[in-house]
């Protein structure tokens, strides 16, 4: 059973890290996981990520910080010629979210992606979902509109949040 107070998060590693710096600005990850855990009174904060052995010193630092950090196996494809790590992170994160339905209140999924709707009509039918944070809140899913009265922009928090 749920104590009273516990907010878990699922971040979408992806997702907020390629729409913020389309934006032209850095998170830095120390500071935003404080925030969340002050403003929005984080119990368990997750963060969904594509592995690589190269970016062991990245994950380290995470776990430091306080994240729960959840994997995906990545996968090398050519984009334009140009080599790109794939780790869609989508499936984890909504697996993640309901093995551990039983032991939070309510949850604040971060992520503008239309693919998460049917997570977040499902934590919304049940009272569970407490904010959908987007990154962009200029380019998000149109799928997640029904719920704007949940959405919260990240750029409100770039004050707090950004790297210097």
């Amino acid at each position: 059973m749920p104590k009273k107070n516990d907010v878990y998060i699922f971040i979408d590693s992806q997702n907020l890290h390629h729409s913020i710096l389309s934006q032209g600005w850095e998170i830095d990850y120390k500071k935003l996981c404080l925030l969340l855990k002050k403003k929005y009174k984080a119990t368990k904060i997750f963060y969904f990520i594509g592995y690589s052995n190269k970016n062991k010193a990245l994950y380290s630092r995470l776990e430091r910080y306080g994240y729960v950090l959840i994997f995906k196996p990545t996968l090398v494809i050519y984009k334009a010629g140009i080599r790109q790590l794939k780790g869609n992170v989508d499936g984890e994160l909504i697996l993640q979210a309901m093995i551990e339905y039983r032991n939070y209140r309510k949850a604040i999924i971060v992520s503008g992606d239309g693919d998460y709707l049917c997570l977040i009509q499902y934590l919304n039918k049940r009272n569970k979902l407490e904010k959908i944070i987007v990154p962009d809140i200029n380019n998000y899913s149109r799928l997640l509109k029904k719920y704007a009265n949940k959405i919260v922009d990240i750029n409100l928090h770039q004050d707090d949040i950004e790297r210097e």
